[in-house]
């Protein structure tokens, strides 16, 4: 019955009209018990999870891993799209359609029938095509301020990046500061704003300040053009490198990590730390 899904596919629309099926039959009432009760927001953590364990294949260079892991977020697409159909709210080929005619839009300077030069002859950099593609997809979303394009920021963004994104529209607006020295004096000023409200043990102001200190770090970055989601993760990578370096050394010396007082977990340190330096 099914012995036709079971054959590889000889093109890309072969290839998403058997997998589209396969969807299809898994939530029809012959299809899985757990497929069929799924809805759009019993599969929000599985599309977030999928999402991180493709940029995990990325920057392990793993192209192998890259293929299932795409594979895996478009099965939730087509799953999404499915549910979507089933409810007559859309369907998959709305959806292709939808991102067919975004794109489309957001490139007039390749697809606009009044640009007959190519990007190049015209001069357009990639900072043209950025400032284009805001201001077209700014227009899309009919935001009336910088205000409600931020409001319209998705808040499950990692908040690193959706504060990135945030001061980014200041910027638009020219909220900003003209170079990274003013970023950095913010940075020390917030630090001391939270030394002061730990001085006072008072957890909500903790918070505010703490928050703030993070913003200003993330403005900082900004100004260097570095990501600050990239750059804490590396730091974080680094710092269960050294940790396991303690670990081992402590280890070497028939000692655990509880028994010993933190000056000499922090000499450990400091030689796992050296040795990376050299």
């Amino acid at each position: 019955m099914y012995d036709p899904l079971r054959k590889s596919s000889e093109s890309e629309i072969e290839a998403m009209r058997r997998l589209t099926e396969i969807i299809r039959i898994l939530r029809s009432p012959q299809g899985c018990p757990w497929d069929r009760e799924q809805t759009h927001q019993s599969l929000i953590r599985g599309m977030i999870e999928e999402a991180y364990e493709v940029v995990e294949a990325i920057e392990t260079e793993n192209t192998e891993n890259l293929k299932e892991e795409l594979g895996d977020v478009l099965l939730q697409v087509v799953m999404h799209a499915q549910i979507a159909e089933e409810s007559g709210s859309f369907s998959l080929r709305d959806v292709a359609d939808a991102v067919s005619e975004k794109m489309l839009r957001r490139h007039p300077h390749v697809f606009d029938k009044k640009t007959a030069e190519t990007p190049q002859n015209c001069g357009i950099s990639v900072d043209n095509v950025y400032e284009l593609w805001e201001n077209v997809k700014q227009g899309e979303k009919n935001a009336s301020s910088e205000t409600e394009s931020m409001k319209k920021i998705p808040r499950h963004l990692p908040a690193l990046l959706r504060s990135e994104k945030i001061q980014a529209k200041a910027r638009r607006a020219g909220f900003d500061w003209d170079d990274v020295s003013e970023a950095f004096l913010k940075v020390r000023e917030e630090l001391l704003e939270l030394e002061e409200a730990c001085e006072q043990q008072d957890k909500e102001h903790m918070r505010h300040e703490a928050g703030d200190l993070l913003f200003a770090a993330v403005n900082v970055t900004r100004f260097l053009d570095i990501d600050p989601e990239e750059a804490l993760n590396l730091t974080s990578e680094r710092f269960i490198r050294r940790f396991s370096q303690v670990e081992d050394q402590a280890r070497r010396q028939g000692r655990s990590l509880n028994d010993m007082s933190l000056a000499e977990m922090d000499e450990l340190w400091e030689i796992a730390k050296s040795k990376e330096q050299l």
